[in-house]
């Protein structure tokens, strides 16, 4: 296991496609570990860019990336009206360097504030990449069910998607942001 760094520790999370082609890459601090797994965050004012396109954060997040690699889990605090946001994943965790990395599989799980509510997003990219990029039969299955698992889990609202989980991550968040402990992300 990759040695973790120090929370409040600047980095910058790389995402990529399964074909190894660049994705996101967000801005990001490293808030430590619970039983749920490694936690980040964003501060407002710092970006998230892949390749045609730039996001700057309005309002902070926090970021789970479980154990098991399959997907992260973004918190925005309100009053953003995307609540929950979920990519789901190949292989997110650590690089041999320290540095937070996934592979970005396409399929989000998304919990709006508005009447949307909560949905399975990008099905239609999922699709196209997996017949594009020839994701193996036994990871379409996995995480199709892993999908339909995290949107009935976000819809009940059960841990880690609770406020309850979120609420002292981003407290910690926020608090590092009032000690001015903003140092340049590492990179």
């Amino acid at each position: 296991m990759t040695s973790r760094p120090a929370p409040g520790t600047r980095l910058v999370f790389r995402w990529r496609k399964w074909d190894g082609s660049p994705h996101w890459e967000q801005d990001c601090v490293y808030l430590g570990s619970d039983s749920w797994g490694d936690w980040f965050g964003q501060q407002i004012g710092w970006r998230s860019v892949r390749p045609g396109r730039e996001f700057v954060c309005r309002e902070p997040n926090v970021t789970l990336v479980p154990a098991c690699g399959d997907w992260a889990f973004t918190h925005n605090a309100a009053p953003h009206p995307v609540a929950v946001y979920i990519d789901l994943a190949r292989d997110a965790g650590w690089d041999d360097d320290g540095n937070p990395v996934g592979i970005d599989m396409d399929l989000d799980v998304v919990r709006r504030t508005d009447e949307r509510g909560t949905w399975i997003d990008d099905r239609d990219e999922w699709d196209e990449h997996r017949v594009r990029y020839g994701y193996p039969a036994d990871i379409q299955t996995h995480l199709e069910t892993v999908a339909v698992d995290l949107e009935r889990r976000v819809r009940a609202a059960e841990a880690p998607f609770s406020d309850d989980v979120t609420g002292p991550w981003l407290k910690r968040l926020a608090d590092l942001a009032q000690a001015g402990d903003d140092p340049a992300p590492r990179a």
